[in-house]
């Protein structure tokens, strides 16, 4: 008799673990999108609309056995989940893998291919008329960001401001030298201990000269600014406490087999699990290793033995454009600088895109 693994979120890890069981079980993938997002290309696509439906694969070629539902979850319990629509979906095993949210343009606003596209468009227009760029968050985004923009107008003057004290902080002092040569030589400013006293006059993402005042007094000109920071897990579905207690922060605590708590048949994976560590793609995909894995035995009638441990310390590959950028990566004697060149090789050139078309399929 086949089970139902129902995975809720489509994203870095809910993917995963839905093309990873589809031949094992009976797949139901819910999701509001039409396409699995690969968001780390969303700000090249912001640059050059030419490359941005490379971002995309269709969840009609993801999953070809599975099912995909394009709603989303309100409720989860011990057999199913509730749909916005208000059809309930029966579950043998279900899946919490529903993400967080960013600003836009680092995560798409829009649930369709089509609308995402127009509006990566529509911005690119408003940055192309643009001489002075301000990007609020000195994080890997606001960094990967100004990479972007400076590969296709390398005569446009970026600024990042932020109002922390360390430029990626919890990285090795070589990582961040490196980082702030490659900014330098690029020409763009960060300014670090610099917020705002309160938010620019203009829309994000939209053309308009602007003056703000920071909060120590001083003044940043700019004809259009991004926020790169901020992010909002997505479990309000979760806020009704049939299934778990989320922390303050809005995760969900689980075990080192990555079930909810308290759930033999419950998982969890990505960015909404407590797991202590960054909130990355990487880590997500490796979650749904995890979890394909204990699925998978006990589907067969066996214990699951698949576990997780966190890193013991941050790993990144920060791309600055195609040929750009600084990454950590683990070794046997602790962690280790990874020069441009492998950040390029392994990101940079492609932003993952050809590791998605093997696993996923085509782009849309």
């Amino acid at each position: 008799m086949s089970r139902t693994v129902v995975v809720i979120g489509g994203g870095y890890g809910g993917a995963a673990v839905a093309k990873a069981l589809e031949s094992e079980a009976d797949v139901i993938l819910i999701d509001p999108r039409d396409a699995f997002v690969n968001a780390a290309a969303s700000l090249r696509a912001l640059t050059q609309p030419g490359w941005a439906r490379n971002m995309f694969f269709s969840f009609k070629t993801l999953l070809t056995q599975g099912e995909v539902i394009r709603d989303r979850a309100v409720s989860v319990d011990t057999t199913g989940v509730t749909l916005a629509s208000g059809e309930y979906v029966a579950a043998d095993y279900v899946v919490l893998a529903t993400g967080s949210s960013y600003a836009y343009p680092a995560k798409p606003s829009s649930d369709s291919i089509g609308e995402a596209l127009d509006d990566l468009r529509r911005t690119h227009k408003e940055l192309l008329q643009a001489d002075e760029v301000l990007i609020l968050g000195a994080g890997p985004v606001g960094l990967e960001l100004a990479g972007e923009i400076k590969e296709v107008w390398p005569d446009k003057h970026v600024t990042i401001a932020d109002p922390a004290e360390e430029l990626l902080p919890g990285f090795t002092p070589e990582v961040v030298e490196d980082l702030r040569g490659q900014l330098e030589a690029l020409g763009v400013e960060v300014r670090l201990g610099t917020g705002l006293a309160a938010s620019p006059s203009t829309e994000a993402g939209r053309a308009g000269a602007f003056t703000a005042t920071t909060t120590d007094g001083d003044e940043i000109t700019a004809d259009i600014w991004f926020r790169a920071y901020g992010t909002n897990i997505n479990s309000d579905y979760l806020a009704d406490g049939k299934l778990t207690t989320r922390t303050p922060q809005g995760q969900v605590p689980v075990t080192e087999f990555l079930n909810v708590k308290g759930h033999d048949h419950v998982y969890a994976v990505g960015d909404i699990t407590d797991v202590a560590e960054a909130k990355m793609a990487a880590y997500a995909m490796q979650h749904a290793e995890v979890v394909a894995k204990n699925i998978t035995a006990q589907l067969n009638g066996e214990q699951p033995t698949a576990t997780y441990q966190p890193p013991p310390f941050p790993m990144i590959l920060l791309p600055l454009g195609t040929s750009g950028g600084v990454g950590q990566l683990p070794s046997p004697d602790g962690p280790v600088a990874a020069p441009a060149a492998m950040v390029s090789e392994y990101k940079g050139a492609d932003l993952f895109t050809g590791r998605f078309t093997k696993q996923f399929g085509p782009t849309a």
